[in-house]
């Protein structure tokens, strides 16, 4: 909000106070008038339709209240965001669509310890909590204190070789961009799922109210926007958890008695790893990873065969004159046959893989009780499976925790509180109202598998519900189901359900009514929004004022460098929705390593540079270098598209076992390293 003339603050924040009690009472209103809809007969598109557009017609009129060109308001909000607002709009910042999409969905997938070859969710939890409490003691008082527009400014200040600022401004972009294609891509999921319109121009949709926020009012704008999201995504989270909990066990304070599923879970599992045809499925699954193997082995002939047979078929079914849905199905068969060689090795090998995984017990899902893969006191082949699914668990924890302290979205949120006090309270308030999600999440998760294990599974797949249907055509790869042992019944591994659709599909799988799924779309949408809206705002910020302009235009013109700025912000926003609409990872992956990538890159270099002052501009220089170089070599050579990409084949690259998104457990203490021994062979510069 904007503070008026001769206003003081105390007045400020009690209107602000009164603002946010009206807005939360009209939303609460909004959701009882749409909830009276439903029950009188609006259809499911109007009251998905309608939850889009009011959430973007919400945020566009922030926007456009809080539009500015003033240097000091676009670019931090007026440095007088009260520390509870802050606190909002950093939780917002920071609960992206990883957090609120895929975070349950990664906890019920991986477990909470993991498998062999995926780290557990509570790695997530953990790392992004933990976190936190770094960022409070080690960094934003002192950065705040400074008085920085961005964070390549506290490069810039700290050392006098211009090399550490540049450095810092190209990996803000590179971390930034990477970060916002996963939330852009949350953003295209949630709002071709509400409105039932293409993916891509879901994108579209989505993005428009990304860029009346951050291109109008900049920081000022996505501040108070990002208020109005935290509130709906955290209503949006907690009411179907608390719903659930409550139609299962009598309680809606989920984190408080979810564990008592975890048995009757364990039981149910016992159970299915038992049944005659739950393993029925699991060797057709082993089936088919024979054949593709045995296609592999001479790739061109089998790639010829499939083709010839396709025309085959499709020559048939029209001297026979079939009708027009079995052409289609045809037709479409011969055009999915790999148009060469090298793509048909590509997809089989893939197509391969994933059998292998789904036959594995329970679909490859990590039993919900286990600690870690493997068994410590079992064969030396379990010993090292338990030992490499700790280690990865502790790394990618490592790394999320490093990488919060090196975010410059959420680093430069502290920049906009009046004084550092109130950063130092802001940081405590953040992490007060991103647990009150994170506790929920593992509860969630354990209750959405306690529903698809005793309710979804054993069902007639003439009889399953409608949403699955309607999500499995919008993308195979968040739901497919297929009855592979033709016995007409939904077996577990028959089943496969993406991280990214568990949350979004809660409320209709807890059988809730549909104006709570428009709820949980509009609260996705506002947590991939609200983080959108901040990396947008970053990388715009980095480009305009750290990279394009120099230092006596950044001074000299203000108006000049907030509309370039825009400008910037407009391409880099059109950039990153072409890369989402490739649909290039799951949203958690995307996150987690642009965490990597920003605790190699800024942290050793930050954290030295404010509290040791022998470090020296050459020392960080090189040693972010080092750790960003290291990290993204590592991600790259241990990612399978890129590895297929390059020609490097399957695996080999791996050190220690250590998985590609935790690539920073290298870089971190690599930069760390190299900082401190160049820093001790080279001049000091500067002190603090």
């Amino acid at each position: 909000m904007i503070l008026r003339e001769g206003e003081t603050y105390p007045a400020f924040k009690r209107r602000l106070h009164k603002i946010l009690g009206i807005y939360v009472a009209c939303l609460l209103a909004f959701l009882l008038v749409m909830a009276v809809a439903e029950k009188v007969g609006l259809s499911r598109q109007w009251v998905g339709g309608v939850f889009l557009f009011a959430s973007i017609a919400l945020y566009t009129a922030i926007g456009l209240y809080c539009r500015t060109t003033d240097v000091d308001e676009y670019y931090l909000a007026g440095r007088r965001v009260p520390a509870i607002y802050n606190g909002m709009a950093t939780a917002a910042d920071w609960m992206s669509a990883a957090s609120f999409i895929s975070l349950a969905g990664g906890l019920y997938l991986q477990g909470f310890a993991g498998s062999p070859t995926q780290v557990g969710g509570l790695a997530y939890v953990l790392g992004w909590t933990g976190g936190f409490c770094l960022v409070g003691l080690l960094v934003a008082p002192y950065l705040r204190g400074l008085k920085l527009y961005t964070v390549p400014d506290f490069f810039a200040w700290r050392y006098a070789s211009p090399w550490p600022r540049r450095i810092a401004a190209m990996a803000t972009v590179l971390c930034s961009f990477i970060y916002v294609v996963a939330q852009i891509y949350g953003v295209g999921l949630i709002t071709s799922r509400l409105t039932g319109v293409r993916f891509e121009i879901g994108i579209l949709l989505g993005l428009s109210g990304v860029l009346v926020c951050s291109f109008l009012g900049g920081m000022r704008a996505v501040t108070w926007t990002q208020v109005a999201q935290y509130i709906i995504l955290v209503l949006a989270f907690l009411v179907p958890v608390s719903w659930i909990a409550y139609k299962q066990l009598g309680n809606p304070l989920a984190p408080l008695v979810y564990g008592a599923q975890i048995e009757k879970i364990t039981q149910r599992e016992a159970q299915l790893l038992a049944d005659p045809a739950e393993r029925a499925v699991v060797e057709s699954y082993v089936r088919t990873a024979q054949q593709l193997e045995s296609k592999l082995a001479n790739v061109e002939a089998a790639l010829a065969t499939d083709r010839m047979l396709a025309l085959a078929k499709l020559k048939l079914l029209r001297a026979n004159g079939a009708d027009a849905s079995a052409m289609f199905a045809a037709t479409r068969e011969l055009a999915n046959v790999p148009k060469d060689a090298a793509s048909a090795r590509e997809k089989w090998t893939r197509q391969r893989q994933d059998n292998l995984e789904r036959a594995k017990p329970l679909g490859g899902i990590p039993p919900v009780a286990q600690v870690f893969a493997g068994d410590p006191d079992g064969t030396p082949a379990e010993q090292q499976v338990f030992e490499l699914s700790r280690r990865n668990f502790l790394a990618l924890m490592f790394c999320l925790m490093v990488g919060t302290m090196g975010l410059p979205h959420l680093l430069t949120r502290f920049y906009t509180t009046p004084n550092v006090a109130e950063t130092r309270s802001s940081v405590a308030w953040s992490l007060l109202f991103i647990v009150l999600l994170y506790v929920s999440a593992p509860a969630l998760a354990i209750l959405v598998k306690y529903e698809v294990m005793m309710d979804l599974v054993g069902q007639p797949f003439d009889a399953l519900p409608t949403w699955i249907a309607q999500w499995a055509k919008l993308d195979p790869s968040l739901l497919s189901v297929q009855d592979v042992n033709h016995d007409g019944i939904l077996q577990f591994a028959e089943l496969r359900l993406g991280a990214d659709i568990v949350m979004l599909a809660t409320p209709e799988l807890g059988g809730l009514p549909y104006v709570v799924s428009g709820l949980v779309a509009a609260g996705g949408l506002a947590a991939a929004l609200s983080t959108a809206d901040g990396l947008l705002l970053t990388i715009g910020n980095t480009l305009a004022h750290d990279i394009y302009l120099k230092e006596s235009e950044r001074h000299g013109n203000a108006t000049r460098l907030v509309i370039l700025s825009k400008f910037v912000l407009l391409v880099v926003a059109l950039a990153a929705a072409y890369v989402a609409a490739q649909k290039p990872g799951e949203i958690l992956f995307l996150v987690a390593a642009s965490f990597s990538l920003a605790g190699a890159a800024f942290v050793p270099a930050m954290v030295m540079g404010i509290f040791s002052r022998r470090t020296t501009g050459a020392g960080a220089t090189v040693g972010m270098l080092a750790g960003l170089g290291i990290t993204a070599y590592y991600m790259v050579v241990n990612t399978p598209a890129f590895r297929g990409w390059l020609g490097l084949g399957q695996g080999g690259g791996m050190w220690c076992g250590i998985q590609a998104v935790s690539a920073g457990v290298f870089g971190v203490p690599l930069g760390f390293a190299v900082t401190w021994l160049v820093s001790l062979v080279t001049p000091t510069e500067s002190s603090i």
